[in-house]
């Protein structure tokens, strides 16, 4: 108590020296409302009180930065001010912003990887993501785990990755570690290759483990997958297609062409969510080998090949009801 009073009269003191004016007068700079109009975020640099007072006049939260400075000074045993970004309120005082600057939380920001991103996309976000610094490296398709991952400005690009990849090492290992009996699957990486086509099939959180068990059900009878987003990442060399799939596309031989080629194709399409993983790992128990989409956003799934070609035909229909009905 006795200290924090000592503190202070001291800033008082300086605020009276520098104000030429009572203490009342200096008391009343060091504590009054400031000029923000409105809560900001705003980034202090480093470099000294000097550099600080500068961004903080230029941002309006300060109207004198010799005020601000000689507060700074008076009151040093507070502790240092931090570089980093903070949240100031609308109107805060000199003292109140020196408070933040020396005791406040940092902004934290976050970015969201979506799930059954491609690392090109993935890398588009990192690029525009504000506040990150430094180059993102280049990574292996899959690497990372879909996830909201905060930081704060100035982090690392490279390091946010870091612990992108650290989260889906340990997804992958934990959905592994409880996998169910009797997979088709030699090991994580199998199962995190079939993740991503699984991710990429469907948008329905309760699809994935009845399609990851018609994929698990074609490799155990040696069936091709047929997958189309395998297609497409080929066709588009791992850059979203912006176009539908063409004949070509499903007669060109391609190392990620499960049309072409049985099994797995050599690597992940895309970073596959944790629901996808165990997906994989415990799929829903069903003997069927088919599925298409059904118009309403889901699949219409099939046990054998004449009841899959019912509803190929019932899912043509649709199509074509649906181009018919779009103004030309």
């Amino acid at each position: 108590m006795r200290r924090g009073l000592r503190r202070a009269g001291a800033a008082l003191l300086v605020l009276t020296l520098l104000a030429g004016a009572g203490a009342w007068q200096a008391l009343r700079l060091y504590q009054a409302p400031g000029p923000l109009a409105a809560p900001a975020q705003l980034v202090i640099p480093r470099g000294g009180t000097e550099a600080i007072a500068a961004a903080l006049q230029a941002a309006g939260a300060i109207d004198d930065p010799r005020v601000f400075a000689l507060a700074t000074l008076a009151t040093r045993g507070e502790g240092p001010l931090r570089a980093a970004e903070f949240a100031f309120p609308p109107g805060a005082s000199v003292a109140e912003i020196l408070a933040i600057l020396r005791h406040g939380r940092p902004v934290q920001r976050r970015l969201t990887l979506p799930e059954g991103l491609t690392t090109w996309q993935i890398a588009a976000l990192l690029a525009k993501a504000e506040g990150l610094v430094g180059e993102a490296p280049a990574l292996p398709e899959g690497a990372v785990l879909p996830e909201t991952y905060a930081y704060q400005w100035g982090d690392d690009r490279a390091a946010l990755l870091r612990r992108a990849e650290a989260a889906m090492a340990q997804a992958l290992a934990e959905s592994w570690a409880v996998r169910a009996e009797g997979l088709p699957l030699a090991s994580p990486r199998e199962a995190l290759i079939l993740a991503s086509i699984v991710e990429r099939e469907t948008a329905l959180a309760e699809e994935r483990p009845r399609i990851a068990a018609v994929f698990l059900n074609r490799l155990r009878q040696g069936m091709p997958l047929q997958s189309d987003p395998t297609v497409a990442y080929a066709a588009g060399n791992g850059v979203p297609l912006d176009r539908p799939l063409s004949r070509a596309d499903l007669e060109r031989e391609h190392p990620f062409n499960t049309y072409r080629l049985r099994g797995l194709p050599p690597a992940p399409i895309a970073a596959p969510g944790l629901a996808a993983l165990r997906a994989v790992t415990r799929p829903a128990a069903s003997d069927e080998l088919y599925f298409v989409a059904d118009g309403s956003g889901g699949h219409a799934f099939a046990r054998t090949l004449e009841e899959h070609n019912r509803n190929v035909a019932r899912w043509r229909e649709i199509e074509r009801r649906r181009a018919d009905a779009t103004p030309r």
